[in-house]
Order: structure tokens, then sequence, then C-alpha cells
């Protein structure tokens, strides 16, 4: 059985939306409890396509808040450079929230997971049951590797994106810890109350 405590998980989202991260948790932007000023850092085209893409279980794929199972992901390269129309953020703005599954289950949170980016027709999707079998699902090689081209291996690019799909609102308590840029973002983070033995500066998960 994998160490489902070591299994982590990361959602990146603007440091400007932390506060209400430590007030709700994670929540969907269609909950009671969403962010009225939430600042979004992401593919507005993207998201359009996932409120219409229609998962296996019948459910539409924007109805989940989606994590990645590795950092330095082709998304955070385009939220960073700013490509197809997305506006370029900092890394110092941007900051991974970390969960793990074992701290997904243990708050009851119905989720999904696949073996890499949700839209490819290669990937495929699995249920709570698959969990047991997930260090044989995940290619961890190619979600934490550093650059996603590879001549080794020309479907690494989907594996990184391999998603972990929680529906609705997530519970602070899923939340053990936050990955930023520098100490500058540190600070800002201890500043809202966060204690220190929850952030690491890890400048090397950015572009």
């Amino acid at each position: 059985m994998p160490d489902m405590k070591k299994t982590y998980l990361y959602r990146m989202t603007h440091i400007m939306n932390i506060p209400h991260v430590l007030s709700h948790g994670i929540t969907h932007r269609n909950s009671p409890n969403a962010n009225p000023d939430f600042i979004p850092i992401g593919d507005k085209g993207l998201i359009t396509k996932r409120d219409n893409f229609i998962l296996d279980n019948g459910k539409r794929l924007g109805e989940y808040i989606p994590f990645y199972f590795g950092i330095r992901t082709p998304m955070l390269y385009v939220v960073q450079k700013g490509y197809n129309l997305v506006t370029p953020t900092s890394p110092e703005n941007i900051v991974y929230c970390v969960s793990s599954v074992q701290n997904i289950i243990e708050n009851n949170h119905d989720f999904i997971f696949t073996d890499g980016h949700a839209f490819n027709s290669l990937s495929t999707q699995y249920y709570p049951k698959d969990i047991p079998n997930i260090d044989n699902i995940i290619d961890k090689n190619a979600t934490m590797a550093i650059y996603w081209n590879s001549d080794n291996d020309l479907d690494r690019k989907r594996k990184k994106d391999a998603e972990f799909l929680v529906l609705g609102d997530i519970n602070i308590s899923a939340i053990i810890g936050y990955y930023v840029f520098n100490e500058n973002a540190k600070n800002i983070l201890t500043g809202l109350g966060i204690s220190e033995t929850y952030i690491r500066v890890k400048s090397e998960y950015y572009f």
C-alpha cells in the first residue's frame, strides 16, 4: 500500500487569494463560499473547455478543483510567461497550496484522478477504489520532472499533467503547507498568520 501521506498534491493560486483560503479553504468558483475577490491566474479559454468536458462518471470536469501531482507544470509556464492570452503573473505572486491524498481522504472529499492531462484521449480516469494502485498509475518521474520534453519519453508532457480532481470545496484542514518563490512571498504569508513551519521557499519549483 503506498504512503498516501507522502503522495503530495499541488494547487497553484495567486497570493492575494490566500486570506480567503485561510478563512474558507479552497473553494469552487460556483460555491456559496466562493471568493468574491478571487484573482485568477489560469487560462480562461481552458476553464470554459473544462466546464463543457464530460467525465466518465457523467459529471463535468469543471465541477472539480484540480491539483497536480508535481511541480513546474506546463500550465505554470503559461501563467508565468503569459502565453495563450494569459496575463503573465510574477512567480512571487504564485503560491502552491500543498495537500496529500491522505488528507483529502481524511476530509471525506469525493475525488477522481487521471494518469495524464484530463482532456487527452490517452488519459484514463480513476476512482477512490483505485487508490491502492496509485504508484503504478501515476508516473512520478514525469510529474516531478524539471522539463517535460524528452526524446526518451514522448508522452512525458501528458503524464506530467496528471490531475487529482476534488469535487466541491476543500477544507482548510486538507492543506498541509505552502510553497513560495522567495522570502518576500514567505513574509506575506507569515503576515497573514501562517506559521513558518508550514511555508517552504522553493524557487526551483518555478520558471
